[in-house]
């Protein structure tokens, strides 16, 4: 099979077995494709499931329709609605950008590559992407799945992260100036179904016959990686106070850094020793020997708790509690302690 063949096999795969997702529009269907749920989508999916989104993506186009819609919430709404997805630098990035294309660009998403990276939270992958499946643009769109199909197709052994400039050229020479972005969630599509890191169905893909990985019996050890330096563990304190009247004392995070923006319990610093303690407020507080585990991209959270029973009254930033409003390792904690809250 020639190169110049290889896009119109996938197509024809794609056109048969496209996933159905919120924000696609499917090959057989006549609607535009709308750059704001593209955009949206992209920004979720990074470093997160096809699973995890579908229902947030549901919930904020329910919420906030359009760009415009989005640019006018409240940061605190937004960055609620986000809470459990994780890397939450990218809500904060969401609202700026947002609000760039609201007040900058009447709304419009620009649909070219150079110009949707000039916008806020916007990097090489995510402007391919919406150049590519928004407006039909023939860019290269590259993500964990077409690093694989890759990989694989054209049997790169060199490891990842430095395999990423060949895989980029393999992948940009097989993207085709018709139906660019069709041809784009192909390849994704292909290895998040078929090309899948374990097991890859080969028997029934598109591209067997001239996937040079398949035909040396090396397909399933592809891609190769670079083995990773293990995480180091970090611990801190998360204070956690509750008055009679049933309000909780809670803080927004500042923000830069890990969970900037988002509602949570008062900790220490997040550190490799032992934490000094550093209570929110002066009260009685019980260490009833509960830990919370969590892991962060870049190391391993243990976080000890501290509780406290305060009457009402008690000042303090207390408010009422909405455990969807709190990050995952937030509500880790709660789950945790809200039992010893409720035997008292």
């Amino acid at each position: 099979m020639r190169d110049e063949d290889y896009s119109p096999s996938l197509l024809a795969w794609y056109d048969t077995h496209a996933r159905d997702l919120p924000w696609r529009v499917g090959p057989h269907d006549t609607a535009v494709p709308n750059p704001y749920f593209i955009w949206l989508s992209e920004v979720m999916l990074q470093q997160t499931t096809v699973a995890a989104v579908r229902d947030y993506f549901v919930r904020f186009t329910t919420l906030w329709p359009t760009v415009e819609a989005l640019a006018g919430a409240e940061d605190a709404e937004v960055m609620a609605a986000w809470a459990g997805l994780g890397y939450y630098a990218r809500a904060r990035n969401l609202l700026k950008c947002a609000r760039v294309v609201a007040a900058d660009h009447g709304g419009q998403f620009p649909d070219t590559e150079a110009a949707l990276l000039t916008l806020p939270g916007i990097g090489p992958y995510t402007a391919a992407a919406i150049a590519a499946i928004a407006f039909d643009r023939p860019a290269t769109v590259m993500d964990g799945n077409v690093e694989r199909v890759m990989a694989r197709l054209f049997a790169v052994e060199t490891p990842l992260p430095a395999a990423k400039p060949a895989l980029k050229s393999c992948a940009g020479a097989l993207t085709p100036e018709i139906r660019p972005g069709d041809h784009a969630q192909a390849v994704m599509d292909l290895g998040a179904t078929i090309c899948t890191p374990r097991n890859p169905a080969c028997g029934i893909c598109p591209l067997r016959d001239p996937c040079q990985a398949r035909a040396q019996g090396i397909a399933a050890e592809l891609p190769a990686k670079t083995p990773k330096r293990p995480k180091p563990i970090r611990h801190g304190i998360a204070y956690l106070a509750r008055r009679a009247d049933g309000t909780w004392l809670l803080e927004t995070r500042p923000e830069k850094g890990l969970l900037g923006g988002m509602l949570g319990w008062p900790t220490t610093e997040w550190v490799e020793e032992a934490p000094a303690p550093s209570p929110p407020i002066a009260a009685d507080w019980h260490d009833p020997g509960l830990e919370v585990r969590h892991t962060f991209t870049h190391f391993h959270l243990r976080l000890s708790l501290r509780l406290a029973h305060l009457p009402a009254g008690t000042p303090g930033d207390f408010r009422p509690l909405r455990p969807a409003a709190l990050p995952t390792v937030m509500r880790k904690a709660l789950d945790l302690a809200k039992p010893a809250f409720d035997r008292d």
